[in-house]
């Protein structure tokens, strides 16, 4: 693990990757169900989603609670 960031679980992480991933798990409904956000539930794509959350610190900061509560395969 880097040592700049020793107690951060997502250092290394892309953002796209953990969309990917709820999306994969959950999928749009469910994943709009559980963060209620525009971008998950109204023609929902992984390219929207990302450009809302990297100017929404507060919905990826929901996004990234719900990572990490999710069962990795």
């Amino acid at each position: 693990m880097n040592k700049e960031q020793p107690n951060n679980p997502l250092h290394g992480i892309k953002l796209k990757d953990i969309v990917q991933h709820l999306v994969d798990f959950y999928g749009w409904e469910v994943l709009g169900e559980r963060i209620r956000i525009k971008c998950f539930n109204e023609n929902p794509s992984i390219k929207s989603s990302l450009t809302f959350l990297r100017k929404t610190p507060w919905a990826r900061e929901k996004v990234e609670a719900l990572f990490l509560k999710t069962p990795k395969q």
